[in-house]
Order: structure tokens, then sequence, then C-alpha cells
């Protein structure tokens, strides 16, 4: 044997249920019995709130001058060997750079970190554009994290070098 349950409101009035919705009770006249409205904030949306003109300008001409920075450092990423033995001549360090297969590898890492930064960086500066908000510190932000995973890339090749920790290492002659 089941015994039904009442559904919700089954035992309430009808001037009851209509108390609970915040209506008029029935035969009321609306406009004399209608609560005060409560005051509403009114938010500015991505619309009615563009970002500043300059801000938008600044975020674009920084990701203007990122892409331009990945595109020009991805040669020197993939023949990173060659970058570093011109960077021992430069600095003074005598020998030749000669882990080829780390260089190789790290170099194609670290233009694929280079890659991901820059998009997520993109990605992330236009959403914030769309929705009218500030943007320009996200380019900024953007190339000191990819910079940073870049340069730890580029120094695990330097290090894992025996010229080159070798010419670090020593005292310049004088």
């Amino acid at each position: 044997m089941s015994i039904e349950r009442p559904q919700y409101g089954e035992y309430a009035s009808p001037e009851e249920q209509r108390a609970r919705a915040g209506l008029p009770p029935l035969g009321a006249d609306p406009v004399a019995s209608a609560p005060e409205p409560a005051p509403t904030v009114s938010r500015p949306t991505a619309s009615s709130a563009p970002a500043r003109p300059i801000g938008r300008l600044v975020t674009l001409v920084l990701l203007g001058f990122g892409l331009v920075n990945v595109l020009s450092s991805i040669p020197q990423f993939v023949n990173m060997a060659s970058t570093l033995n011109d960077s021992m001549q430069m600095i003074g360090i005598d020998g030749e750079f000669t882990n080829y297969a780390a260089a190789r590898t790290w170099g194609v890492v670290a233009v694929v970190v280079l890659l991901v930064g820059y998009a997520v960086t993109a990605w992330l500066s236009l959403r914030q554009l769309k929705r009218g908000r500030s943007a320009w510190w996200i380019p900024l932000v953007g190339f000191v994290i990819t910079m940073s995973l870049v340069s730890g890339c580029i120094s695990v090749v330097m290090f894992s070098d025996p010229a080159f920790t070798t010419g670090l290492l020593t005292p310049p002659v004088e």
C-alpha cells in the first residue's frame, strides 16, 4: 500500500500561492498593490564599455612586435648549434660548440614553446579586447613567461656543451 504524497502547493489556497510568488491578491488593483521595485545596479557590458582606444592600440602593437620577434627567432632556434658557436666567438670563448644533438632537440622545443606562448598570449589578449577590458599588460606578461621558458631551453644546451662550460669557468688570460 503506497501513500500518495501531496504535490507542491496542493494544500495552499490560490491566495497563499499568489502571496508566496509575490503577486497581488486576486481581484486587487495590480498597480496599487505592486511592490516597489528594488534598485538595480547597471554594469557596463562589452558593447557599452569598449576598451580605451590607446590601450587597444598598445595591445595590438605589442602583439605585432611579438609576432615579428617569434618569426625572426625561429631560424636561430632551428640552427641553435651555429648560433651558439657564433655566441661563443663573440664572448671570447675559445673552442667550438659540439653538442649538436642537444642543440637540435632543444632548439625544436624552444620553437614550440615560443609558438605556443605567443598563441596563448594573443588568444588571451584578443579575448580581453573582445570583452571590452584592458589587455595591454597581457603581451608583456606573456613575453616574460615565454622568454623565461625559452631561456631555460637554451641554457640546457649551453651548459651541456663541454667547450662552453670550460670557457665560462676558465678565467680570461690577460
